[in-house]
């Protein structure tokens, strides 16, 4: 027997790099290594009658290249085992001859229920590239496990649920197991990897992006900032954290695109007004969905759709946290716990996080000197601080005969921000504030039931608090002082104001799906969301004068979706068509000036349409192509505004779309050269009553832009090395958002671009990973990120003359970030230090605002 032991000390090396990279995070953490031992073998050789007279040198190990999967036919599921809701594992080993083949399939582990020959079937007509030892082409034996999971139109489908399309088996990795001595030298164990529901659903006829959050959780970037690295995609704020975010897909932005967590959405899920307030840590990925949106989220959505889903491990007990430190006094803290009695599936899960940071940056201004005179100067904000924590508790049964999934959930949750100046950056505010806070609960139910047919069902009730508060006396200047004694309260208007706006919601998702049979599938979708909004002003009240905040306002809205999928050529096409009906009923009042109130109660019916095609051109070709027409509702804070920085508009109409896409993705195989990925694609938005965020001089209004057309292009490619320490990965957008009307209120500016939105944008990272630097299972990364935003103007093309338009400049920004994760079974820590904006460039954001130059940050997680 020919053995090699491997026995490193590597106590040393894993103290020390620990010490430092705690010291360097967060000044004291330390963490104690060990001794780390490990061996590998080769097989037996034949005897030998000759005696030895010394023990030769170990022989060096040779070099494997594995069979790679490269044809797979899919398992249909046993009728006896869907008609029970059984699922199971079979493992099997195969023989792979050097043509590719799979000769023979043995079943390790009979499980019964047709489980065992439907895998064997459809594994014999698997199709291998052949494997290669030393460069020679050569037999192997394969361990495989066939997965069979109930397909979606028979089990849940919301969080982890089946991905929509997904076959109705799949083949999952398996650990190396010790397998029977044989004689034959080409034959070696190997494992083999299937496709994870992430890449299932890139795979599914779906116009997606799926983001994988696990290194994102690592970093001190929040899940706007990993949106914003994704082609097509735009996310600007107007200044530190917690301020206003504007997400823009494919040049369609605000309540455009719409927010989902784990199917419901965001604004009725307990996590604050915005996706940047959502901790990254709880959430395990993002599907970004471009202007066809799926009838199970059923949401009127015009530019597409954001879904994040939570970590959804019920299993065993567990716990996790995160601790961010950064620059100007920032602090973020996540925690989450979880309890499943396994015995009675019983689940107890509990999350909870807090958010503060001053944003206090320094900002290029003008200030007046001592003679009267404006002279720039570079000073920080003074009055830009936030606050946010919330928490949520959800109890209920999972994996039970009567129910898959029962589960009631609570929440409460509570943001405070400082508000520092106007839209431009004109006028500073000392002591104008706004806050915002919700609770609520919903009850989810989820099961699988005969005959092919399942059902996800949710429901809740939420309630919104907002406040805004500006009842200051005081003019403020760029230093802090007050410099003048207002004539009466209220920095940002003529008059004080103190309002308080309330939200009650009511809302419920119901999914149901059916498998017809063979590829058919189909699947119904139903919506309801009632608001009522009440508020008051009570500086208004205070000084006798009609509050329009006092009329009652409500909307009632009814979604509905079917959608019907079918599969072909043993899953190489996939097609999947669906229709959406809308109603909306809006009861509103608006107040006059002759202090009455106005009813502008409506009703409006809309009908949508679609269909998204999937074409595998070759196991590493993708091809896709999808069309909606799409009609989105005014939002009740376009209607009646958000009480803060938005004001009412009660005469929004709904917007429609025609949206295209079409797309080409390649992923290569991995090889010597490593793999390579591409994607290119094109898209089109045809869009009439658009609905846009236009800037007054001191608050924001929804209007209504009576056509607008956006055509774009984006692109991506990306190479991993052999070996995976090196990755490079780049994107590029163009987009062209032009009002194409020459009526209404724009028509003046027909062929002109929308103003204040990115054209031209890329996105460029470079990541290094070394493996075992100090341990087994550790990595540290090294990732270096670039992103380029063209110049673009804040107003209408030709309005004014040209040396005076108000414009962004050219941004050219880079980040540099170090990552150490060490994994000690079950333990996972990790230590980040995040350098942002490394050549501290003067960047803008939404209308012209300037952000924080170069900054500093760590964070430190923690999962066991």
């Amino acid at each position: 027997m020919r053995t090699i032991f491997i026995i490193a000390d590597k106590r040393w090396r894993f103290g020390a790099g620990v010490v430092l990279l705690s010291g360097l995070c967060f000044g004291g953490l330390a963490h104690a290594g060990a001794m780390q031992t490990g061996s590998a073998t080769q097989e037996p050789e034949a005897p030998s009658s000759a005696p030895a007279a010394q023990v030769p040198a170990p022989a060096a190990a040779p070099v494997v290249e594995a069979p790679k999967l490269v044809q797979k036919v899919e398992a249909p599921y046993p009728p006896e085992a869907l008609a029970a809701r059984l699922e199971a594992n079979v493992r099997l080993q195969l023989k792979v001859d050097v043509q590719g083949q799979v000769t023979e399939a043995e079943v390790m582990e009979p499980v019964g229920h047709g489980f065992d020959e439907a895998a064997r079937t459809a594994a014999l007509q698997f199709r291998f590239e052949p494997g290669k030892r030393d460069g020679v082409v050569k037999r192997f034996r394969i361990l495989y496990t066939y997965a069979f999971r109930l397909p979606e139109s028979a089990a849940p489908a919301s969080g982890e649920a089946a991905a929509a399309g997904s076959p109705p088996s799949e083949p999952v990795a398996t650990q190396p197991v010790e397998m029977p001595s044989s004689t034959d030298e080409n034959t070696i164990e190997v494992t083999v990897v299937g496709e994870s529901a992430a890449e299932r659903r890139r795979q599914s006829a779906e116009s997606v992006q799926v983001i994988e959050t696990e290194q994102i959780g690592y970093e001190t970037a929040d899940l706007g900032t990993a949106l914003a690295r994704t082609e097509g995609v735009d996310v600007r704020r107007a200044a530190g954290l917690g301020s206003n975010t504007r997400i823009s897909l494919a040049g369609l932005s605000d309540d455009q695109v719409r927010f989902f967590v784990d199917g419901i959405p965001l604004e009725f899920a307990g996590y604050g007004p915005g996706l940047a307030n959502v901790p990254v840590n709880l959430v395990q990925r993002m599907e970004v969905y471009q202007g066809v949106v799926p009838v199970r989220f059923g949401a009127d959505v015009l530019g597409g759709a954001v879904h994040l889903i939570t970590d959804q491990n019920v299993s065993g007990t567990g716990v996790s946290g995160s601790y961010e430190l950064g620059a100007f006094d920032t602090h973020r803290l996540t925690a989450s716990v979880r309890h499943l009695q396994e015995s009675t599936g019983l689940l107890v899960r509990a999350h909870g996080f807090f958010d503060t940071a001053r944003n206090d940056y320094p900002v290029n201004v003008e200030v007046f000197n001592d003679a009267g005179k404006l002279e720039p100067a570079r000073l920080p904000r003074f009055h830009d601080g936030y606050q946010a924590g919330g928490a949520s508790l959800e109890v209920g049964y999972v994996d039970r005969p009567w129910a898959q999934r029962l589960l009631l959930r609570a929440f409460i949750n509570a943001t405070e921000r400082d508000i520092q100046h106007n839209t431009l950056m004109t006028q500073v505010y000392g002591d104008v504030t706004g806050a915002e806070g919700s609770a609520g609960t919903t009850l989810r139910y989820e099961q699988a039931f005969g005959q092919g047919l399942s059902v996800d069902a949710v429901a809740g009730y939420t309630f919104r608090r907002s406040r805004f508060l500006d009842v200051g006396t005081c003019r403020y200047d760029w230093y802090g002082r007050c410099f003048f004694t207002l004539p009466s309260r209220g920095e940002m208007d003529s008059g004080a104001v103190e309002r308080y706006v309330n939200n009650h919601a009511t809302f419920a998702r119901f999914n149901a799906g059916w498998m017809l049979g063979g590829p058919h599938l189909l699947r119904f979708a139903l919506a309801p969301t009632f608001v009522v909004r009440t508020g008051e002003d009570r500086q208004l009240q205070a000084l006798g004068q009609a509050d329009p905040l006092s009329a009652d306002r409500d909307v009632a809205s009814l979604v509905t979706g079917l959608e019907y999928q079918y599969d072909a050529f043993e899953g190489r096409l996939q097609n999947i068509t669906f229709a959406k009906d809308y109603l909306q009923s809006t009861s509103a009042k608006k107040l006059l000036g002759s202090g009455e109130f106005q009813d502008l109660s409506r009703t409006t019916h809309e009908m949508g349409v679609g269909d998204s095609l999937r074409l595998r051109l070759s196991p590493t070709l993708v091809a896709k192509a999808s069309y909606e027409w799409a009609t989105r509702l005014p939002r009740p804070d376009e209607l009646f505004g958000d009480g803060l920085l938005i004001d009412t508009n009660l005469e929004l109409v709904p917007e429609t779309s025609h949206n295209i896409n079409l797309g080409l993705g390649f992923t290569s195989l991995p090889g010597r050269a490593g793999s390579f990925r591409a994607n290119v694609g094109g898209f089109a938005r045809l869009a009439d009553q658009l609905i846009t965020l236009t800037a007054q001089e001191s608050y924001f209004v929804y209007q209504n832009v009576y056509a607008a057309r956006s055509l774009g292009v984006v692109g991506a490619a990306g190479w991993t090395s052999p070996g995976q320490w090196l990755s490079l990965d780049a994107n590029a957008t163009w987009q062209d958002l032009r009002n194409v009307s020459s009526e209404g209120l724009f028509g003046e500016f027909d062929g002109q671009r929308i103003p204040n939105r990115p054209y031209l944008m890329a996105n460029g990272s470079a990541q290094l990973k070394v493996d075992e630097l100090l341990r087994s299972r550790d990595e540290l990364l090294v990732t270096l990120r670039s992103r380029y935003t063209h110049e673009f103007f804040l107003a209408w093309a030709e309005l004014g003359a040209v040396d005076t338009k108000l414009r962004v400049a050219t941004q050219f920004t880079h980040s540099l970030a170090l990552t150490y994760v060490m994994r000690d079974t079950p333990t996972t820590m990790s230590w980040t230090l995040d350098l942002q904006n490394l050549t501290n460039a003067r960047t803008f954001d939404f209308f012209g605002v300037q952000r924080p130059g170069r900054t500093l940050a760590a964070k430190f997680t923690l999962e066991r």
